[in-house]
């Protein structure tokens, strides 16, 4: 079953080994699902969804690849770092890492409830240099290549109102994951962002109906939110092999939302 799906995503990922942050819901959970179909071996982490993440896992393995499922808080840096030593004791590696795990309230920033704002923070910028780190330096022992995502956001480049902790965090991890390409490339890891624009996810619900969902949906130029697997599907391009010569690269995935329509005059 692993290899006919394989083949129908074009991307064959057997006998790699990945780690996905945040991955018992959204855009983690879809991701986890595609390398898993991809033939990888997949760590599963979470941090309080225990019956989603085992969700997850059940289902990568009725695909046919293994998995497991890994809590862990990625802001506390010993228990990502345990995570990773799992995950390669488990499965004899590390080859792909992908940082999904993020923190958001919504509230102006003279007025944030400052625990809140740190933990943003710590979670969104701390989390992915904690699993950059970890699995780098697992990487760089294997002594095999091996390949880093981070799932950033346009929040990065565009101050959305009433997210600055959250603008700040993926603002910092888009450097973050440049100066780690260019540090990391001699040992033949590659680093790269995706940018994945208004998603339908359940953390996306936490914050709007329904019907400002469509509303705003239909208000994107390509017309609709996107789905967590289709950002997955693009992650699974920075994953493949076949795209090696990729590194340091930022990849858009938004529906035309970070595009200067708003001011366009429209037929």
């Amino acid at each position: 079953m692993v290899r006919q799906e394989a083949m129908v995503s074009g991307v064959d990922l057997r006998g790699k080994t990945a780690v996905v942050t945040g991955a018992s819901l959204g855009i983690g959970r879809a991701t986890a699902l595609a390398l898993g179909r991809a033939g990888a071996n997949v760590v599963v982490n979470y941090r309080s969804h225990d019956e989603q993440a085992e969700e997850v896992v059940q289902s990568i393995c009725q695909a046919g690849s293994p998995a497991i499922r890994v809590q862990a808080d990625v802001a506390d840096q010993a228990a990502v770092e345990r995570m990773t030593a799992m995950a390669a004791e488990r499965f004899g590696s590390v080859d792909i890492a992908v940082s999904n795990a993020a923190y958001s309230v919504r509230e102006v920033f003279y007025h944030a409830d400052m625990d809140k704002f740190r933990r943003t923070i710590d979670v969104t910028m701390w989390g992915a240099f904690h699993l950059l780190r970890s699995a780098v330096q697992q990487m760089i022992r294997q002594g095999t290549a091996g390949t880093v995502v981070v799932v950033s956001s346009p929040h990065a480049t565009i101050p959305f109102p009433t997210a600055m902790a959250y603008n700040m965090a993926k603002a910092a991890i888009d450097q973050m994951a440049k100066t780690a390409a260019l540090e990391v490339a001699r040992f033949g890891i590659r680093v790269n962002i995706i940018h994945p624009g208004w998603i339908d996810t359940p953390g996306e619900r936490r914050f709007s109906s329904e019907e400002a969902l469509q509303t705003g949906g239909a208000a994107i130029p390509l017309g609709r939110l996107g789905t967590s697997e289709e950002i997955a599907e693009a992650i699974l391009v920075l994953c493949d092999s076949k795209h090696s010569y990729m590194t340091g690269a930022t990849l858009l995935v938004d529906g035309g939302i970070s595009l200067p329509w708003r001011s366009l005059p429209m037929e």
